[in-house]
């Protein structure tokens, strides 16, 4: 019924659709971040730990993010490529709506 790289993008949408979420991954783009700990993004957000573990559960299933365990820490980056498919699809969007022709209301 769905193709599945849209099925994907719309688990990857929704895994941003919360604001520490988009918190997190902010942090993760940052110059500086490359490689963040969970006790790194913690101090950055005004949440618990166990609900910003969480919260990068959510967006390591979705694919944006990637996670490995270094000693008693678990470290995080952004997964680049998942990240600019879901801007590639947003743009895609958005020209659409921008075309000759095309209807918009506010």
């Amino acid at each position: 019924m769905f193709e599945p790289d849209d099925i994907l993008l719309a688990a990857r949408i929704k895994a941003l659709a919360h604001p520490a979420r988009l918190a997190i991954v902010r942090a993760l783009l940052r110059p500086d971040a490359g490689r963040c700990c969970c006790g790194d993004i913690v101090r950055d957000l005004p949440l618990a730990q166990s609900t910003v573990s969480q919260h990068l559960k959510v967006l390591r299933e979705a694919g944006l993010i990637r996670g490995e365990i270094e000693g008693p820490r678990s470290c995080y980056w952004i997964d680049r490529r998942a990240l600019a498919a879901i801007g590639a699809a947003i743009d895609t969007l958005g020209a659409a709506v921008a075309a000759p022709g095309t209807l918009v209301e506010a």
